[in-house]
């Protein structure tokens, strides 16, 4: 889901209600409501009143494409044709020429409550044979007549709370589901889109645990909340969001908040904003391009293929290059971007090879980052590889407590960390992640090979270990669309 809803270049129209065995239509969107208003209105109303029905038309077919509406039910379109569910679309028909003309003036302005961000489901009935809480389509044209302005008219049936959002953005939109399933270890503004969205929904159903923090970290506590999710609505219980449960948790999180009803909850900008970029590319810079850079330097010393490059900070062309080598062997269009399709195979090649490939066969002394973020109530082997860390670590550094080695990260372990990345100049999160991993593995390896200091002797400068090129922003970052 975009933080702002956008004009779909074109939308997927089913020809019947929506389990019918029907065929499907994409046409443009501006095509799409010419046709609804030449189906839905007489040409010969008043043009205030005409512009007034195009406009709940134009913010009514958004709605359901802005919410996902009928995909999250499971279904291949964005909307039906049948006036029972939607609006009415006659495929082949003629369009009024004054129709057209109106819907390409405004068929990128919509309607939305103040202080939401998603367009009005702005639903109208024809005000004489039927009715209903929205507009009334014969009742605008007695407004119109009256001489009330489009605007004028729709609050009349909506509320003074609305606004018309005008000129915006088209662009193709893509579906919300990411390119694979989301687990525990993983990150990302998708992790922080399923957090939020159960968390609303835990206020209907108490028994899914609250999240927190909302943090875009897919830690134990959004793994529990995920399975009782998966229990409530009868899906596999393995923690694990693939498309099922992905739409799902959409589709109930559209239902409590009301969003396909003219008096809805709303999403707010907290609800969508967004912790990571979309992408990264030439010219970025931050502790994002560093975890690509270090997953990238990893693969490429098991794959000839790709150049191993250095963890600098800066996606430069050296970067760039590698990406571009990435996405030939993988079969991914080659644009030396890192987008979230090329973000999702690179962090599952990385997982991949470090669980079948040991440091020895890599060239390198210690284990690599294990391919998942690791914070508090995480459990295993990664965890107790960390505290040997963490206490290497401490012989050089003493602001770093010893921890127990009983891979359980606990509130020790916890502590150990914040203190690391004091140490280090990360981020006081907590988490684990490839970088503050490396720096504490290349300090294992430095007190293992005999070279930890003596009692009293000055300790030096953290900044061998860390990455201090870096901007000082959240370990974090990639393509997490």
């Amino acid at each position: 889901m975009d933080i702002y809803p956008v004009i779909p270049e074109t939308i997927t129209v089913h020809l019947g209600a929506p389990d019918s065995a029907a065929a499907n239509v994409t046409v443009s969107f501006p095509d799409y409501i010419k046709n609804v208003a030449s189906s839905e209105v007489y040409p010969t109303w008043p043009e205030n009143a005409i512009r007034a029905n195009i406009y709940a038309q134009i913010s009514f077919a958004l709605n359901r494409v802005y919410t996902e509406h009928y995909p999250s039910l499971g279904y291949d379109f964005d909307i039906t044709n049948s006036t029972a569910y939607d609006q009415s679309f006659v495929n082949g028909r003629e369009i009024f020429e004054n129709i057209s003309r109106i819907v390409d003036e405004i068929f990128n302005s919509y309607i939305r409550r103040e202080n939401s961000l998603e367009p009005l489901f702005a639903s109208y009935c024809n005000g004489t044979t039927v009715t209903c809480d929205g507009l009334s389509q014969w009742g605008s044209v007695s407004l119109a007549e009256q001489g009330l302005t489009p605007y004028d008219i729709l609050k009349n049936y909506y509320g003074d709370n609305i606004e018309l959002v005008t000129d915006a953005p088209i662009a193709n939109i893509e579906p919300s589901l990411p390119a694979g399933p989301i687990k525990l270890g993983y990150y990302g503004n998708n992790v922080r889109f399923i957090q939020v969205r159960l968390n609303r929904i835990s206020a209907n159903y108490p028994s899914i645990p609250k999240i927190q923090p909302v943090d875009g970290i897919y830690g134990p506590e959004t793994e529990a909340a995920v399975k009782e999710f998966q229990r409530i609505f009868n899906l596999t219980q393995d923690g694990i969001v693939g498309p099922a449960t992905w739409y799902k948790i959409q589709f109930v999180f559209n239902s409590v908040k009301r969003l396909s009803e003219i008096q809805s909850e709303g999403v707010l900008i907290s609800e969508v904003q967004k912790l990571f970029p979309a992408s990264l590319k030439l010219g970025d810079s931050g502790m994002g391009v560093s975890v690509i850079q270090y997953f990238l330097r990893i693969v490429g010393l098991f794959n000839p293929d790709i150049p191993i490059i250095e963890v600098t900070g800066t996606y430069d062309e050296a970067t760039a290059e590698a990406v571009r080598a990435f996405q030939e062997q993988y079969g991914l269009p080659q644009t030396g971007v890192m987008d979230a399709e090329t973000w999702y195979t690179l962090f599952d090649v990385y997982t991949g090879a470090v669980a079948t490939v040991t440091p020895e066969q890599l060239g390198v002394s210690s284990e690599p980052f294990p391919g998942r973020f690791l914070k508090f109530g995480f459990e295993g082997d990664d965890v107790l590889t960390l505290q040997k860390y963490l206490n290497a670590a401490g012989k050089e550094y003493g602001q770093i407590p010893t921890v127990p080695e009983d891979g359980i990260f606990g509130e020790e372990t916890r502590d150990a960390v914040y203190a690391a990345q004091a140490v280090f100049d990360f981020p006081i999160t907590g988490t684990v992640g490839p970088l503050l991993w490396s720096a504490l593995a290349n300090i294992y390896t430095y007190v293992e090979s005999g070279n930890a200091r003596v009692a009293g002797q000055y300790p030096g400068n953290s900044d061998k270990f860390s990455y201090s090129e870096t901007e000082n922003t959240d370990e974090g970052g990639g393509a997490n669309e």
